[in-house]
């Protein structure tokens, strides 16, 4: 066996390999590295410079390493496809019940929760047209859905990554803002910019994703010497090969260097406004630093639940961009470690889709409540207050009722 077969392939997917062993021995045969959605697995493939993509080589191959393969293609066309089954089920209904639980209930609808929301929503919609597509080819080896089909996954995958960044950039910064001015009032105008916010992020993931919908494309690899004929999607045409260099280094930048690095500033900047507030405590009454205080710590709960989510997401995409930078920058040759990299960290990016409601049921105690009353049927009768109490109301109560409504309304941008 050649060098060339040894380089970045022998391990990939059960077409992609024969059609590595069918073209070993061709000295004509030229790698062209690509992230297809055949199998699955998002990895290269070795085809020869041919315009029609046919690989019909005579060739010897071995059959101990074509067997080996065939082992654990077989063990992932099992495990992959039950672990996104999981993640469908999971993932729809829990940011499903998150979605209901705040456009339902007006209590809920403050400026985190809106952003979480759409971010929720970003999750839902990926989970529900990728997560399908992506377990089934698992099995199949192939990709069976067409064309628009290979372009509207690409661009879902992107859309939402972009959703998901951004959005939690907004958090944090919101999150910021809420600690330098604790006692803002959540008011209709702040509403309408959060929302306004929600869709700009949507409009600027789209517009980011145009490339993929635009390049991405199937193309055929056949081998009839093996009986091999598979169709591939991919994020760009077979003879782009200068282009994915750039395209995921850029990818790299924009969606975790750059997000992280604002997030990082506005949380640095959160505890050294933290730090300050606690060296310098104003002399005030008792009643309004005992108010200011409980909502700095409302909105330092929620500036944890943020950066929960933060931590989720770079611990779930970190090493999908790390095995893109090593594949597409470094020469060494594909191996064992590498497929099972590839795989874990391509599942990663959906369980990252799936697991933020599950954050907020263990962080937040109001998330938790509308969960159970949603998922786990555990409905709580409303306590009204009787009619002859409301009557006996005295003018000084209707006062004190007005400051507890205002003090609401600022608690309403530091809540989830």
């Amino acid at each position: 066996m050649n060098k060339q077969q040894n380089n970045k392939g022998p391990h990939l997917g059960s077409a992609i390999m024969a059609t590595l062993l069918a073209t070993a021995s061709s000295s004509n045969a030229q790698e062209v590295p690509l992230e297809l959605t055949t199998t699955g697995f998002h990895g290269n493939s070795t085809t020869p410079d041919s315009s029609n993509g046919s690989l019909e080589q005579n060739t010897q191959y071995n059959d101990t390493v074509f067997s080996r393969w065939d082992m654990d293609s077989k063990l992932y066309s099992y495990i992959v496809p039950v672990l996104f089954f999981i993640i469908l089920i999971v993932g729809l209904v829990g940011n499903g019940t998150l979605i209901i639980s705040v456009l339902a209930n007006k209590v809920m609808r403050n400026v985190p929760n809106i952003l979480i929301v759409s971010l929720s929503l970003g999750d839902f919609l990926l989970i529900l047209v990728s997560v399908p597509m992506t377990a089934t080819i698992y099995t199949f080896k192939n990709w069976p859905y067409g064309k628009a089909a290979c372009k509207a996954n690409e661009f879902m995958q992107t859309l939402s990554l972009g959703v998901s960044v951004f959005t939690l950039c907004a958090l944090s910064a919101d999150r910021y803002v809420a600690i330098v001015n604790p006692m803002a009032k959540m008011t209709g105008r702040t509403q309408r910019t959060t929302v306004a916010t929600a869709v700009i992020i949507w409009i600027i993931s789209a517009l980011l994703a145009v490339p993929d919908a635009v390049f991405s494309t199937t193309f055929t690899v056949s081998a009839p010497k093996l009986g091999v004929r598979n169709v591939y999607c991919s994020p760009f045409p077979p003879d782009y090969y200068p282009y994915p260099k750039p395209y995921y280094l850029t990818r790299l930048i924009v969606y975790l260097i750059l997000p992280v690095f604002i997030i990082g500033f506005f949380y640095v900047m959160m505890a050294r406004m933290l730090i300050r507030s606690n060296e310098l405590v104003p002399i005030e009454s008792k009643s309004a630093h005992g108010n200011h205080q409980r909502q700095m710590d409302a909105r330092k709960k929620v500036a944890r639940v943020v950066l929960s989510f933060v931590v989720i997401f770079v611990l779930c995409w970190l090493p999908r961009h790390i095995y893109l930078m090593w594949f597409y920058f470094n020469d060494d040759p594909f191996n064992d470690f590498w497929l099972a990299f590839k795989i874990t960290g391509f599942c990663l990016t959906f369980i990252n889709s799936c697991v933020n409601p599950f954050a907020l049921y263990f962080l937040s105690s109001h998330f938790r409540k509308y969960y159970n009353r949603y998922l786990f049927c555990l409905c709580r009768r409303k306590r009204y207050v009787p009619e002859d109490q409301c009557s006996t109301l005295t003018p000084l109560n209707s006062t004190m009722i007005r400051r507890v409504s205002d003090s609401r309304m600022s608690e309403g941008n530091s809540q989830l």
